[in-house]
């Protein structure tokens, strides 16, 4: 009985201590008004989608919550080696941004 009770103490303690390290994967800002807001996520290339909660204007309007969604894949023309075409690029599929939802109110 007292090899289960350690056990069981050290695994509630091992995940105690990893959720306790976790933390969001994305930084989204937060604070200040909804155009700053939106403003600065879209100055980084990031596309955002604004669910209203009220008809107040945007520049009078605060942040209620900032949720990343998927990620933006685009072709970009690189240099490459073997080249698509005579100028010796390669279309590659990147990662260009993210969308966010931004819930003001």
């Amino acid at each position: 009985m007292n090899k289960l009770s350690i056990t069981t103490a050290i695994a509630a303690g091992l995940s105690a201590a990893v959720l306790g390290l976790a933390a969001p994967a994305d930084a989204a800002p937060s604070g200040g008004s909804a155009q700053q807001t939106i403003s600065q996520l879209e100055a980084e290339g990031h596309r955002v989608i604004v669910k209203r909660q009220s008809s107040t204007p945007l520049s009078e309007a605060s942040v209620v919550s900032v949720r990343p969604g998927p990620a933006i894949r685009e072709y970009v023309s690189t240099p490459g080696r073997q080249g698509d075409n005579r100028n010796k690029t390669d279309r590659v599929l990147q990662e260009v941004g993210k969308v966010y939802f931004v819930e003001i109110r």
